[in-house]
């Protein structure tokens, strides 16, 4: 029997070495691959638990197979027989939960000098990140440019001065190669180029366009740091936006504890007479919100072996709830006939509503187990797309009527560009997911397509940035 060390994750029945695959052999390796790559997502299984559970299967799947069943139902009897990877997970943290403990701590607490020393690296190369974050975006102020007074100069670079450092951890860590660092290098180099280039006014609505699509245009060159350890894996990509979810979480925690931290500092200092608003509106709160990105990275990084990912668990509670406020909102909407209003604020709530629908799904998916069958949340979620999807289209609808009667602005011509993007994901999405629902299509082609559209997003936040000001007139 061939254990779970081996590199080809081949099986007795796999045929001696060197020997061509069948089909049916094939498959099952495919199959152990899906399987694996699931386990290895569990937080409570170490890599030694992992194995340990892929060499019984495999012994499971060689007996069936000499017994007479075909590789793919001995691999699926296996898989009945092992037992839910949920409870086995329960099962070892329960067993191993000094494991959570010793990990709790920052750096050290194992029994491994390796990981305590490399924990301690990671510390220190986040401190220096998030250092190097918080004195970039105070360098402006060499020029006479100020935090306060000069808000419009500052609000579409704000995201240069924090996600280099971060997206510099993160390939340190992961050792990128100097190829992709350059080509990193030259993404941050341009958009810095089109933050500060075009003349844009204080009323520009591409100074708030470029504002809002440069951090997300920046977010995926941060993704290509996280990803360059495996840049056409799909599973890494899900990784990455399991680590933009965690991330975020991370860094509202952060925020809230900051904002507490704020407020006795502004009561203590007040009660001897001395007024810290200055010092926290020009000091503490542009270094502290750039270094908090850097740490949140980091913190999603040292406890991603912890606990359950936050963001996935999330999903679970807030699925059930948008899945009512949008079928709600669509009664009501037939019912009032009333329109869809497409001013400004409105196009960034509906657009916003469809990001956060998308980002259900996402997580969702990043949780889930790729050879579970569908079930009851599987069909809410369906609902939930589906609704979405409708919205949409309805929303589409309005900005192209409003367009043909008035004329395109950029903010109109942005927003038409997303629900576009959004609409091609989400009804194909929602094919993918019906066909699960109906046993018809693996829940593995879903992953694939949601991560392989991940480039499609980046590329729109590009084009607004960089083509938008000049094609608008600088409007």
């Amino acid at each position: 029997m061939t254990t779970s060390g081996d590199p080809e994750g081949t099986t007795a029945t796999g045929g001696p070495d060197g020997a061509t695959a069948s089909p049916a052999q094939e498959g099952l390796a495919d199959q152990f691959a899906q399987w694996r790559h699931y386990v290895r997502r569990r937080p409570e299984l170490q890599q030694s638990d992992a194995e340990e559970l892929e060499d019984h299967l495999r012994g499971s799947v060689d007996e069936l197979v000499v017994a007479g069943l075909r590789p793919d139902e001995a691999f699926l009897v296996a898989v009945k027989r092992l037992g839910g990877l949920d409870e086995l997970s329960r099962e070892f943290a329960r067993e191993h939960s000094e494991r959570l403990w010793k990990q709790l701590v920052l750096t050290g607490g194992t029994d491994d000098p390796d990981t305590d020393t490399r924990s301690r690296r990671d510390l220190i190369a986040m401190i220096i990140c998030a250092v190097g974050a918080a004195v970039s975006v105070k360098l402006p102020e060499l020029f006479g440019l100020g935090f306060q007074q000069d808000g419009d100069s500052y609000a579409p670079n704000f995201a240069l001065f924090t996600l280099p450092w971060l997206a510099g951890y993160l390939a340190w860590r992961r050792r990128t190669g100097r190829a992709l660092i350059g080509v990193m290098v030259a993404l941050f180099a341009l958009g810095a180029v089109a933050a500060n280039v075009y003349s844009l006014g204080e009323n520009s609505q591409s100074l708030v366009l470029t504002t809002i699509h440069l951090p997300i245009a920046l977010w995926f060159v941060v993704g290509l740091a996280y990803v360059s350890d495996d840049l056409r894996s799909s599973r890494r990509r899900m990784d990455f936006i399991r680590f933009t979810g965690e991330c975020f979480v991370y860094f509202v925690l952060i925020a809230l504890g900051g904002g507490v931290l704020t407020a006795f500092t502004v009561g203590t200092f007040q009660a001897i007479g001395i007024d810290p608003e200055g010092f926290i509106a020009n000091w503490l709160l542009p270094c502290g919100v750039v270094a908090a990105v850097v740490v949140a990275g980091w913190l999603v990084e040292a406890k991603q072996s912890v606990v359950e990912n936050i963001a996935p668990v999330l999903t679970r509670l807030f699925t059930p709830l948008f899945t009512a406020a949008l079928l709600a909102f669509l009664v009501a909407l037939v019912w009032t006939t009333a329109g869809i209003n497409v001013e400004r604020e409105a196009l960034i709530l509906f657009d916003l509503l469809l990001v956060v629908v998308l980002g259900l799904l996402l997580y969702s998916i990043s949780a889930r187990d790729l050879l579970a069958p569908p079930g009851l949340f599987d069909r809410l979620q369906l609902a939930l797309v589906v609704s979405a999807l409708i919205i949409d289209v309805l929303v589409l609808w309005a900005i192209t009527e409003r367009i043909t009667e008035y004329g395109t602005t950029p903010n109109k011509a942005a927003a038409l560009g997303e629900n576009v993007i959004l609409l091609a994901n989400l009804a194909w999405s929602a094919w993918l997911m019906l066909g699960f629902v109906r046993r018809r299509t693996p829940f593995a082609a879903l992953e694939r397509w949601q991560t392989g559209y991940l480039p499609v997003y980046a590329g729109w936040a590009w084009i607004v940035v960089l083509l938008f000001p000049p094609l608008f007139s600088y409007l």
